[in-house]
């Protein structure tokens, strides 16, 4: 069960990088698959969705606008996070935070291994700039449900202790007994 402060929103986006869904040519299945999970799974609510092409400045200029001017809590990221030349989703996403947040990425790597050894082969980052988290999945659908399931139980205290929740640090420390038994 995620246990969230009741007056602790969470506003999010949802970037899709792909240059065929840019163009038309193919249906955006992650996205939405992402907007639907962040809604039902975080209690987010998603209120900037866009698609772009695999270009770096154009990913790394939404991530910022949304970070900076819209003030979004969280930013999910679908695609580019292979090995293919186009892919630059990382590249860009380190221009943009300001602090790594590579526990993330790698609790998606090592769940994802359970799956396919194909999971090594992600390059996906998550850092933070400001007060917004952006965390990069993988393209397709079943990895992101895979993956964004994989960081859910830590994603409402780091969205709380990066908004300055109110006992954001005493519910984390009740967290910790508790697993311990010790409260």
């Amino acid at each position: 069960m995620i246990r969230r402060e009741e007056n602790v929103s969470i506003r999010a986006g949802i970037l899709t990088v792909s240059d065929r869904s840019a163009r038309g040519e193919r249906q955006d299945a992650s996205g939405p698959l992402l907007a639907q999970l962040a809604g039902e799974w975080l209690g987010a609510e998603v209120t900037h969705t866009a698609i772009v092409p695999d270009e770096r400045a154009e990913i790394a200029a939404i991530l910022r606008r949304w970070a900076d001017e819209e003030r979004l809590d969280l930013v999910l990221t679908t695609g580019g996070t292979g090995f293919a030349p186009r892919d630059v989703t990382p590249e860009a996403t380190r221009d943009v935070i300001q602090r790594e947040t590579p526990g993330l990425a790698e609790a998606m790597r090592a769940a994802s291994l359970r799956v396919t050894p194909h999971a090594m082969l992600s390059r996906a980052v998550a850092g933070i700039r400001g007060r917004c988290l952006i965390v990069n999945l993988p393209g397709s659908p079943k990895a992101v449900r895979e993956n964004l399931e994989a960081i859910l139980p830590a994603l409402p205290h780091g969205l709380e202790l990066l908004q300055e929740a109110r006992g954001a640090d005493q519910r984390h420390e009740h967290e910790i007994r508790e697993m311990e038994g010790i409260a």
